[in-house]
């Protein structure tokens, strides 16, 4: 079954007017994450849309917009303990502190001189609503502290699970319920709401606080309320606690959907990250529920199609699905999947709905109905598990692009279009470039003129526009003809990475790129001499992201050259390797240093081009340890490997300026110390 991708505009244009005004007059209709889905849906396939932009615009809701002391970024996230192994072998942090996450909403808290004055919402992540009048109204939101602090607060805005039931079981849940009314323009139930306090930051005082252990007990002393916070030296341990907060989560008075995890020293060079590294949320397990797939829809974006499965309404994390990923051709193959299959579903990350598998017999539940045609064509409801599906239908796959007609490949993981030349991706990629680029004056319309056209097929194309020839379409006079042309022809040094997202190959985002250019890739000359194999060992990257860089460098590379002999784009050189003197080097650190934390002086390595490893392996330049004679398993390891072991006077030899700042202090400002591994504070 395809969807008309007009009607799909539509309907999703509708939704996401309805569920917005609900949630601004606190009668929040659905999850954020559900909300983010239609969001994302929408600007991928219509980035143009006026809901889009007006939504998008200041003061919508009536509440002004201000901006961050440190950006609200994202948290990398484990679903399982696989994963979380992964990311602290990655890591190598000696101590690690773990807290409840939270399920509610973001709030960032600014005082001056100990004094409130601004409450902001986490937004974008840059810039959020300014709701200071909503948030003086919340339990546990101190108006004034007892010290001349100027900073920000972090905290989540919960509803307890009491307060729910007695009032707002008329929501979803409670992070629902608190999501909408802590943004009524009213004000009316903030007094209903809790701030918990997880995080803090001083202004332009990076070493305000030396550890996260330090920072709660300074949070709780100011009147804020903590969740109770556990230091740990080994990954099991904290995949055993998890466990056991898991199986006791029931009985707190709010929601928390996992645990994070972070490096107890604080690190606000890494704090300031749109996606710091040195912490994780473990999430609890997937919650999982039982469907039946009623159909599959084929969304087609560039290139390629990825299946949607349709499934029976059902409850999952709080909201109900109806539409569920299922990835790949290969995945639906594998499952053995039919229409009419009663199928696994559940939320990565408790956030997108996936098909994962067939439901186990007896699954469903008996709440759960669905409709069929019964002799007489009228249409019956009956519960699903009363249904024998003896007559499974076989999905169908899409065989031709719907816009060139060629045949369709199926590579297993993906299917997708191969003609280099088809218009659904020649115009995505357009699309992609412009929105890379930021170029708003540029809209959908006037781009599917100039493409219907044929004017403009290619990137470079853009860049021969003339404003005389520009003022001759519709609704275009020369004024506007004038400033679009003005903007295209702005001079513009991208990054490797956002240059390469711009030509859109197929699922690689500027994250992605960004990773490759980090790995050494950092070049336009690298990054195509590179082979597929060295590509995959990119960390997170994989074999078959790599292939789909190589394949599309190489059918790109002329336009790309095109766009870059226009004169107008070009790409920004890696920083000289005279400006680097330990350029090519690799430092791993073990045990303290004296003279800085362990994240200054990996700062400081890859500042002049070195990079730090967690672990000792082969071809590490160094290992850096006061106690070059230990007998520990790394200074073993790096002996076993020839590797030089330096103490931290030969590091700071290395080093181009000493450190000045001398030793680094071991107690807090009130004198306290931090937590001994295990403690629970």
């Amino acid at each position: 079954m395809k969807t008309n991708p007009n009607t799909r505009i539509a309907e999703l244009e509708g939704l996401i007017q309805k569920y917005q005004q609900s949630y601004y007059n606190g009668e929040a209709e659905i999850a954020d994450s559900e909300f983010d889905l239609l969001w994302d849906e929408l600007k991928r396939i219509a980035p143009d849309s006026p809901v889009i932009k007006k939504i998008g615009a200041d003061n919508v809701d009536g509440f002004p917009k201000a901006k961050h002391l440190i950006p609200m970024g994202s948290q990398d996230k484990a679903a399982n303990p696989e994963e979380f192994r992964a990311w602290a072998l990655k890591m190598g942090l000696p101590t690690l502190l773990v807290q409840y996450k939270l399920d509610g909403a973001s709030l960032e808290l600014q005082y001056e001189k100990g004094a409130l004055v601004r409450a902001i919402t986490r937004g974008d992540g840059i810039v959020g609503d300014e709701i200071t009048a909503n948030a003086r109204r919340m339990a546990g939101v101190p108006h004034k502290l007892d010290t001349a602090f100027s900073g920000g607060v972090r905290g989540e805005v919960v509803m307890t699970h009491e307060v729910w039931q007695n009032k707002y079981a008329s929501k979803a849940n409670c992070r629902n319920a608190a999501n909408g009314i802590m943004r009524r323009k009213d004000g009316i139930g903030c007094e209903d709401l809790r701030l918990i306090a997880y995080d803090a930051a001083a202004n332009s005082d990076d070493s305000y606080f030396q550890d996260e252990v330090q920072k709660i007990k300074w949070l709780t002393q100011r009147g804020f309320e903590t969740t109770p916070g556990k230091t740990f030296s080994n990954a099991e341990d904290i995949i055993a606690y998890r466990a056991e907060i898991a199986a006791m989560r029931e009985q707190l008075p709010f929601d928390i959907d996992g645990l994070v995890v972070k490096d107890i020293v604080t690190d606000m060079a890494d704090l300031r990250r749109p996606r710091p590294e040195k912490q994780i949320a473990f999430k609890f397990e997937l919650e999982t529920a039982f469907s039946i797939l009623r159909a599959v829809e084929w969304s087609e974006s560039g290139a390629t199609y990825t299946p949607i499965g349709i499934v029976e309404p059902v409850r999952l994390a709080g909201t109900t699905v109806q539409r569920a990923n299922l990835n790949n051709p290969g995945m639906i193959r594998d499952m053995g999947l039919k229409i009419g299959s009663a199928v696994c579903v559940v939320k990565r990350g408790e956030i997108i709905p996936k098909i994962e598998g067939l439901a186990p017999e007896g699954a469903l539940p008996e709440n759960l109905t669905t409709e069929f045609h019964g002799e007489n064509k009228n249409t019956i409801k009956t519960p699903c598990s009363s249904v024998v599906y003896s007559s499974l239908k076989e999905i169908e796959f899409p065989s031709r692009c719907a816009q060139c007609g060629s045949d369709l490949v199926d590579a297993g993981t993906r299917l997708y279009c191969p003609n280099a030349a088809c218009p659904k991706r020649l115009l995505h990629r357009l699309e992609k470039w412009i929105s890379v680029l930021d170029i708003r004056e540029l809209g959908e319309k006037l781009i599917r003129q100039l493409f219907d056209k044929e004017r403009v097929r290619h990137i470079h194309e853009l860049y021969t526009l003339t404003t005389e020839e520009l003022a001759g379409y519709e609704r275009m006079g020369e004024l506007s003809a004038a400033k679009v042309i003005r903007h295209i022809q702005t001079q513009r040094e991208l990054s490797l990475a956002a240059f390469v997202a711009g030509f859109d190959l197929e699922g690689v985002a500027e994250t992605t790129m960004e990773k490759v250019a980090a790995a050494g890739f950092n070049t336009l000359e690298k990054l195509r001499a590179a082979s597929t194999q060295a590509l995959a060992e990119v960390y997170g990257l994989g074999e078959i992201t790599a292939a789909v860089i190589a394949d599309g460098l190489k059918e790109t590379a002329g336009k790309m050259d095109a766009v870059l002999g226009a004169g107008i784009i070009s790409i920004a050189l890696p920083p000289p390797e005279e400006s680097l003197p330990l350029r090519g080097l690799s430092f791993c650190f073990t045990g303290e240093l004296s003279s800085m934390k362990r994240g200054q002086a990996e700062e400081k390595i890859k500042a002049l081009g070195a990079s730090a490893k967690s672990s000792v392996v082969k071809g590490l330049s160094y290992l850096v340890t006061n106690d070059p004679e230990s007998g520990s398993a790394k200074n073993k390891k790096a002996r076993d490997l020839g590797i030089p072991i330096i103490d931290e006077k030969g590091f700071l030899a290395l080093l181009a300026a000493p450190e000045k700042s001398g030793k680094a202090q071991s107690t807090t400002e009130t004198g306290e110390t931090s937590a001994m591994p295990g403690e629970l504070f």
